[in-house]
């Protein structure tokens, strides 16, 4: 039996789509907030969520799960920075902020940051 497959497409073959959320994983721990829309945002949360709790427990295989889909900077500044900041956090380490659509295609947009 044909089982739903799970995560949002986007429009995109596979390999367009992980450098498309590569980048937006790398410009949210960059900037620690950005503006995107409302289906990327909730896409970008359970992967950025996903990678502070890894980063909480560093040890090697960690460390190399995290340096594989993020560059060699924002490795570092997610388990010496970010992860810290959330060592008493049982998780929803991200917030979504709705703004309301954007006027050339109505897409519904959001502004994703991290909880201080």
């Amino acid at each position: 039996m044909r089982k739903k497959n799970q995560g949002t497409k986007f429009s995109r073959k596979i390999g367009p789509r992980k450098a498309l959320l590569r980048v937006l994983v790398n410009n949210f721990f960059l900037h620690e907030k950005i503006k995107t829309t409302e289906a990327k945002a909730k896409t970008l949360r359970s992967i950025a969520e996903k990678m502070i709790t890894k980063a909480k427990n560093i040890d090697l295989a960690n460390r190399r799960l995290l340096a594989r889909d993020l560059t060699p900077n924002m490795t570092k500044k997610i388990i010496e920075e970010i992860a810290p900041m959330y060592k008493d956090r049982q998780g929803g380490y991200t917030r979504i902020i709705k703004l309301g659509p954007r006027h050339s295609d109505s897409a519904k947009m959001v502004i994703i940051e991290l909880v201080k």
